[in-house]
């Protein structure tokens, strides 16, 4: 399993950003997907898994109406579209399978950091 995460950045509250996580290693259509995160001092945090096919699609409260999952299959690639971010979603966001708090089924992660 190879994952690797890009598109974070410093962003302002109220901004957005769109996650990617390139996948590779294994067959990525056949699977469903999680993006976790971890805030400095506390614990990973599951946040959204979309289904194999990217039909089916589950957030944590903490998210809902704010984040969007999807996949590209074709391209072997998850991304989440962050929208209205707060403070409080600063973060190191990591793509993973299943079982996702497993170190070796995610990525290195990308930095989020909403500030103004």
């Amino acid at each position: 399993v190879h994952l690797a995460e890009s598109g974070g950045g410093l962003v302002q509250p109220g901004g957005s950003l769109r996650l990617s996580c390139a996948a590779s290693g294994f067959t990525f259509s056949g699977f469903p997907m999680n993006w976790v995160r971890q805030a400095p001092d506390k614990e990973l945090e599951w946040i959204a898994m979309i289904g194999p096919d990217g039909h089916s699609k589950y957030y944590a409260d903490s998210v809902k109406g704010r984040f969007t999952v999807s996949r590209d299959n074709a391209k072997n690639t998850l991304y989440l579209r962050l929208n209205n971010l707060k403070a409080e979603d600063t973060a190191m966001y990591f793509c993973a399978k299943d079982p996702y708090r497993d170190p070796s089924n995610r990525g290195q992660g990308t930095q989020v950091t909403v500030s103004s």
